[in-house]
């Protein structure tokens, strides 16, 4: 089974990704790990533009059918960095999961040149 960015157990550390101690979940519980603190809502955003390039050869792909691929990486890279802010803001309150969590993508711009990814989720000390 692939392992899911929001599901890992992290402990967060200078670079957001972190290890073993710090559990993001979309769940509202962690088995196991009853609340003990409520510490707030917390949320990382992160907007990036597209590349002309990338949408030219993009385009071409979904004419001719299949995956984009150099879209799917963007979108990635994206949602690791979302997930990485929000485990930051997080810590900085003292928690040591986020549970609750919400992954909201928005196209933004006049021509849809730009993809938010937000994530957002309850800081908790579980």
């Amino acid at each position: 089974m692939a392992s899911s960015p929001w599901d890992e157990k992290r402990d967060v550390g200078d670079d957001g990704k972190g290890s073993a101690d710090f559990v993001v979940t979309t769940t509202n519980g962690i088995d196991g790990r009853p609340v003990q603190k409520y510490l707030g809502v917390v949320t990382g955003e992160v907007i990036v533009g597209a590349n002309l390039f990338r949408d030219l050869f993009a385009s071409v792909r979904d004419i001719v059918g299949g995956r984009s691929g150099a879209y799917e990486d963007v979108l990635a890279r994206a949602r690791e960095q979302a997930l990485g802010e929000m485990r930051q803001r997080a810590a900085t309150l003292g928690a040591n999961a986020v549970i609750g969590v919400d992954l909201d993508y928005e196209v933004l711009g006049a021509n849809g040149s730009m993809l938010m990814v937000s994530a957002t989720g309850t800081a908790v000390v579980a």
